[in-house]
């Protein structure tokens, strides 16, 4: 199943709604998120697994959902690095 890179940021204002909505929604993503909150940046990434981009943004509360970049990443070989090389 493909993986995405979910980054969502919210003001300070709604930092603490953002935050129980996944809690309520889907209580086990929180330990897998990121979160910058405390430093002043108020942004969460997590990965993901998902059938397509639209599924994985689904994960995000729905009223930061508009600001949320979600991502498509894959990790890399060894073998595919070398063969970039050689393109």
């Amino acid at each position: 199943m493909p993986h995405y890179l979910i980054e969502s940021p919210h003001t300070k204002e709604e930092c603490l709604k953002a935050l129980d909505e996944v809690v309520e929604k889907e209580p086990e993503l929180l330990d897998k998120y990121e979160f910058a909150c405390m430093s002043g940046e108020h942004t969460g990434w997590v990965t993901v697994e998902a059938n397509d981009t639209e599924e994985a943004k689904r994960k995000v509360p729905e009223f930061i959902r508009g600001k949320a970049r979600v991502i498509p990443v894959e990790k890399l070989t060894r073998e595919q690095i070398e063969s970039f090389h050689k393109m």
